[in-house]
């Protein structure tokens, strides 16, 4: 399981997103050891002087002679004057001392500062209370409102926290989208060559790195370019050449007396075979593009070839059709992929060619397999069957170019679709899959 992203993208800003996380935390830890702490320890401190008033007093009181009414009266001008309000246990119960909540950090300093045990409990509401029991004054509450106190005063902290997090990433957002986007270009021109077309120049923007990584893509497209326009134009010249001595040779033949017929059948065979074999030189090299390609029904096709098979084939063709969406492809290249599948068919397999179509909907393919009844080809040779010029040892003969399997390859990728092999659950042969994507 990967914990860390694989992109630039997500890698950058969950980088942003990490720093900035820590000095979030790390802003809050110092604002709450260097502002709010001392805040409120200095807080405690006034309230715990005002209460040592209230003792002061009250010792007074009690030591000195005045009647009780003139000590009733002092103490509630003093409680006046100070905002402090002397309760009784029933009378804090009464205003609300259930609704309170203690608060052991301010319990602990205020009992520091008085050099008692003390409780602090705070209620909130539209006037924020504090409520303080001293051992010194065991009966009473000693209630205090703190009417300028808000705990909005702390919010634009949190809001502007908050607020440059969000600037930060999505900053780093936009800065990574700018970094990503010429790569994002390259990637795409790159599937493109390697489905064998040739885009554009890419436009040379973004970083020093990323400018000169497109510009050497830039060179290689043209070089790649250029190489495959002078292997197509080579191979188009030397099939031309071999064509007019092979004709030459062709009438030749047919004028050589009757008494060697089958000398001049079996020439005329071997001229077959090496124009067949030109023609496959021709479509590896043949460049198609998107603008060859129209709407089709690959059913249309799949009858269409079926129906021009050679009559001298041996092999017993069943077809099973299923309704499929059109398909965007070149017809003649797609039928040439048909061809050459039917014709390996023929060739390896022991009587019985299988074909069907099908689509999948959840992937929007359309596909088309032909299975026969041969060896088929070993899963390790696969790779290795279908590069040009290359043949198995078991599953092929010498006979051919072995281009075969590579130009139904390179035409598949070219029409963005994909080319599977597999073992015919049916006839037990090889059984070749190409899927295309639909039209829908």
């Amino acid at each position: 399981m990967r914990l860390l992203p694989r992109s630039a993208f997500a890698r950058t800003v969950a980088l942003i997103a990490g720093v900035l996380l820590i000095n979030q935390l790390v802003s809050y830890v110092m604002v709450g050891l260097y502002v709010v702490k001392p805040s409120m320890q200095q807080i405690s401190s006034v309230v715990a002087r005002q209460v040592q008033g209230i003792l002061v007093l009250d010792t007074w009181l009690q030591q000195s002679e005045r009647a009780r009414a003139e000590h009733q009266q002092l103490v509630q001008d003093y409680t006046a004057a100070t905002g402090v309000l002397p309760l009784s246990e029933l009378e804090a119960v009464k205003r609300g001392l259930q609704q309170t909540s203690r608060y052991n950090f301010l319990s602990a300093q205020m009992s520091e500062l008085l050099q008692a045990d003390t409780e602090v409990r705070i209620s909130q509401g539209d006037v924020y209370r504090v409520w303080i029991k001293t051992a010194a004054i065991p009966d009473y509450w000693l209630v205090i409102d703190l009417d300028k106190f808000d705990e909005a005063r702390f919010s634009p902290l949190l809001f502007y926290l908050g607020l440059i997090g969000l600037l930060s990433i999505f900053g780093g957002m936009l800065f990574t989208t700018w970094q990503n986007r010429p790569l994002k270009a390259l990637e795409a021109a790159a599937k493109r060559i390697g489905r064998g077309e040739y885009p554009d120049q890419l436009k040379e923007a973004g970083s020093t790195e990323v400018v000169a990584v497109t510009r050497a893509f830039n060179q290689m497209t043209e070089g790649v370019r250029q190489l495959e326009q002078d292997r197509a134009l080579l191979m188009a010249g030397v099939s031309h050449d071999l064509r007019t001595p092979l004709t030459r040779i062709r009438l030749a033949t047919e004028m050589m007396p009757p008494d060697e017929d089958y000398l001049a059948e079996s020439i005329i065979n071997d001229i077959d075979d090496m124009n067949a074999i030109i023609d496959q030189f021709i479509d590896y090299v043949r460049i198609d593009t998107v603008a060859d390609n129209e709407r089709n029904n690959l059913n249309y096709l799949v009858e269409e070839v079926v129906g021009h098979s050679p009559e001298n084939w041996h092999s017993k063709i069943e077809v099973i059709y299923t309704e499929v969406p059109d398909v965007a492809v070149r017809a003649i290249s797609i039928k040439r992929v048909l061809q050459n599948l039917l014709e390996n068919a023929e060739r390896y397999g022991n009587g019985r060619v299988l074909i069907e179509t099908g689509y999948d909907q959840s992937r929007q393919r359309v596909w088309f397999k032909v299975c026969d009844n041969g060896p088929g080809i070993p899963a390790k040779q696969v790779a290795k069957v279908i590069q040009p010029f290359t043949q198995g040892d078991t599953a092929r003969a010498a006979k051919g170019s072995g281009l075969g399997l590579a130009i139904v390859k390179r035409i598949v990728e070219r029409h963005q679709g994909r080319v599977v092999f597999s073992t015919s659950q049916r006839l037990g042969g090889l059984c070749i899959r190409v899927e295309l994507p639909a039209v829908v």
